[in-house]
């Protein structure tokens, strides 16, 4: 039996009873009784104000397919994100905690399913619903759920993660050129990171850096980027997808804040 269920067991037992005896014995019993009752009425009390409470999930999306068109996004029947396209990470939106959570991903334009999945979204967390193609399938698509880090890097330091879905540029090496010095002084910080891979999340000493990045094992061509000043704490996810208008550069990247500052 529940505490709140003998509280109300309790109740009746103490309404129902009666007094016997010399006044002396009654009004002690009186007592042991308003005792009792205070006792029952702030269990019962207790019983009614306790309030369940679960935290909700944040989720974004990350579109990376080429061949989706833009897109909806519907996670538990309410709508997260939408008209969302190719080489896209959306602000974060929340969603109630579910171990499997349907998603489901419909064209912002007339509606048509691409694709219908479920995935944990944990209490708490942060997640990312990430879009890409499924290149066994000409029109097949692969969602994952990726678990973001939500909280910030260490005193000086940054936090980044990459995803590489540049196919007709293959597998990158990543360099963050620090200001002041030369790429060919420069160690990469991810090496050999394949198509449909990710690396991260990978912590450096913050300062003023210039993301490059080269096809694996090659110093040439160099696809550099506007330089990133990180003061420390910057927890960032930097998606890779190939240009589909420029041969230089080849590759296009977006950076999305996880934790940490926003400038």
């Amino acid at each position: 039996m529940g505490k709140c269920s003998r509280a109300k067991q309790m109740k009746t037992t103490i309404l129902t009873g009666r007094m016997k005896g010399s006044r002396p014995q009654a009004l002690l019993r009186l007592s042991v009784v308003s005792a009792a009752s205070l006792a029952v009425a702030l269990a019962l009390s207790a019983c009614e104000n306790v309030a369940t409470y679960t935290q909700p999930s944040l989720v974004r999306v990350i579109d990376a397919s080429y061949i989706a068109p833009a897109i909806n996004v519907v996670v538990e029947g309410e709508l997260l994100a939408a008209n969302v396209g190719q080489g896209t990470i959306t602000a974060y939106g929340t969603a109630a905690a579910n171990i499997a959570a349907p998603i489901d991903i419909t064209a912002a334009t007339g509606g048509a399913t691409i694709v219908t999945t479920s995935g944990a979204l944990l209490p708490g967390h942060q997640h990312s619903v990430f879009l890409t193609d499924n290149g066994a399938a000409p029109n097949g698509y692969v969602v994952t759920i990726l678990e973001d880090q939500q909280i910030q890097a260490a005193s000086g330091h940054s936090a980044f993660r990459f995803l590489n879905q540049a196919a007709k540029t293959g597998a990158v090496d990543v360099y963050m050129v620090p200001a002041g010095t030369t790429f060919a002084n420069t160690i990469p910080l991810v090496t050999d990171l394949p198509v449909g891979g990710a690396a991260g999340y990978i912590s450096f000493a913050s300062q003023t850096v210039t993301m490059v990045i080269t096809p694996t094992g090659l110093t040439t061509p160099q696809y550099a980027f506007s330089p990133m000043t990180l003061t420390g704490g910057e927890v960032r996810t930097a998606l890779l997808v190939d240009s589909q208008l420029t041969s230089n550069p080849a590759v296009e990247v977006t950076v999305a804040i996880d934790a940490g500052p926003t400038d």
